[in-house]
């Protein structure tokens, strides 16, 4: 992923904030020889703090998900989650001396890549453990019971899932929002986002004026 110095995070808190808040990404592992890549889709929980120099992830697949032999072959993975995009259409990015239909389109977004050493968990009490960490905090509210070994009713299906727990070892972070842009274009841009005024569009508002 290209990183522009204008798109970078201002510090870790900027992509550690924005990641509590995007917890659905893409987890690539790469394949066994002859195989492709796989890129499995799943809900995450990243607690900074915890397990890497960059904190770790905890999430969990069905034991019969075809990428276990891959990743116990290799655990080097990486956490892709990107969200909050837009299209920026030429027009809103011309210079003040061409025409608006020569301004170049582009795309606002923001994203965030861990590399990881993936741990499989597969010890009951441990898988246990980390549901509840999820649950925590997808469900605050609560409304489920606990898993527990040997307790109904997620007790029996403990032995159907894995866990996962990465440790984060780097981190690649942007948020490509116009940053780098003269003043007018930004003005003329912020007009255009917030008269769309899409949940898509307000969101990329926000980031574009917070970063100005």
């Amino acid at each position: 992923m290209l990183i522009h110095p204008w798109d970078a995070p201002a510090d870790d808190g900027e992509w550690q904030r924005w990641l509590a808040a995007h917890d659905f990404g893409q987890l690539a592992v790469n394949g066994l020889p002859g195989e492709p890549p796989s890129l499995q889709p799943t809900h995450f929980l990243y607690e900074p703090g915890h397990g890497g120099p960059h904190g770790r992830v905890l999430m969990h697949l069905a034991r019969p998900n075809p990428l276990w032999p891959a990743l116990e072959a290799d655990p080097q993975v990486v956490l892709s989650v990107t969200d909050d995009y837009v299209f920026v259409p030429g027009p809103w990015a011309a210079a003040e001396d061409v025409p608006p239909e020569h301004g170049v389109p582009t795309s606002f977004y923001a994203a965030v890549q861990l590399r990881c050493t993936a741990h499989v968990v597969d010890d009951p009490a441990a898988k246990a453990e980390l549901l509840n960490r999820q649950l925590a905090h997808f469900q605050p509210d609560g409304g489920s019971a606990r898993a527990a070994v040997g307790e109904v009713p997620y007790g029996r299906l403990l032995s159907g899932l894995r866990g996962i727990r990465l440790e984060v070892l780097d981190v690649r972070a942007k948020f490509k929002y116009g940053s780098h842009r003269p003043a007018y274009v930004k003005d003329r841009t912020a007009a255009a986002l917030q008269e769309h005024g899409t949940p898509r569009h307000l969101t990329a508002y926000a980031h574009h004026e917070r970063r100005r």
